[in-house]
């Protein structure tokens, strides 16, 4: 099955309609800002490319800065990917490897190693050089979630989940695929296995647990339509158990979205 497919009851969006409320959206949030511009970090996957065309048309792409950053477990052909999509827009960029300050922080740490820990401190440090060059830019950060990530918490807080604004965040990941193939992007970005390059062979569906098509079914069934885990299982011929593992995700993923919470004090 292709990925991205609609099998489901999730219905089809109006794609032209889509694309031109999230580029007046980026727009709106420039100007409310009265910043110059945006900053996106490329990985060289479909939700970053998506979000820097969509960023090219709102503003410009003499306002839409690129950031490059990658490691010694980023697939190779994700580099060049990012590279090749910020010279296909023409836009600036940068390309930092980001080992160096990953490997100086690890030294003195003198932990042991954690896949997870790691991963997390890779996606913070990238964060900290693209807000760095959005400081020094007066440009706003665009993140580069969508809604099945954000809703499952697949993503780091204060990593690759800070900033400013989240223009494909209401999009399923599989109508990231639709929109990103309706937008004229390239074969090999839209057909390539997403992954975060986290550590070595590391890939979303494999952490997540099962595909994004089945993913998106799930979480439409209980976020957009209040279904109970039995019915959602018994709608798509699926175990509950599957079910209630990405509803458990949803549930203990909810602190990353919020801002933190501030006991109240006591007036005499």
């Amino acid at each position: 099955m292709k990925v991205g497919e609609n099998i489901s009851e999730i219905p089809d969006i109006d794609l032209e309609k889509t694309k031109t409320d999230i580029v007046d959206f980026i727009k709106s949030k420039v100007s409310e800002s009265k910043t110059n511009g945006i900053v996106v970090g490329l990985s060289g996957g479909i939700d970053s490319t998506l979000t820097a065309y969509l960023a090219c048309e709102a503003v410009g792409s003499e306002n839409v800065f690129g950031i490059v950053l990658p490691s010694s477990t980023t697939p190779a052909e994700d580099t060049v990917h990012g590279a090749e999509i910020a010279k296909k827009l023409g836009i600036d960029y940068r390309q930092i490897a980001i080992d160096g300050i990953l490997n100086e922080f690890l030294l003195k740490t003198q932990l042991e190693e954690n896949d997870l820990a790691i991963g997390n401190l890779k996606a913070r440090i990238r964060m900290s050089i693209i807000y760095y060059f959005a400081n020094h830019k007066n440009y706003l950060v665009s993140g580069t979630g969508n809604k099945s990530e954000i809703l499952i918490g697949y993503f780091t807080k204060h990593g690759d989940g800070a900033c400013d604004m989240e223009p494909i965040g209401d999009l399923y990941k599989s109508e990231v695929f639709k929109l990103g193939e309706y937008m004229g992007l390239p074969e090999e970005i839209v057909t390539k296995p997403p992954r975060a390059g986290l550590w070595k062979g590391q890939t979303d569906e494999a952490e997540i647990g099962m595909g994004y098509d089945l993913l998106d079914q799930i979480l439409y069934l209980y976020a957009d339509k209040d279904m109970k885990n039995t019915e959602i299982a018994d709608k798509l011929n699926i175990s509950v158990d599957d079910v209630d593992m990405i509803i458990t995700k949803v549930i203990r993923s909810e602190h990353k979205s919020k801002v933190p919470e501030i006991p109240l004090k006591t007036i005499l």
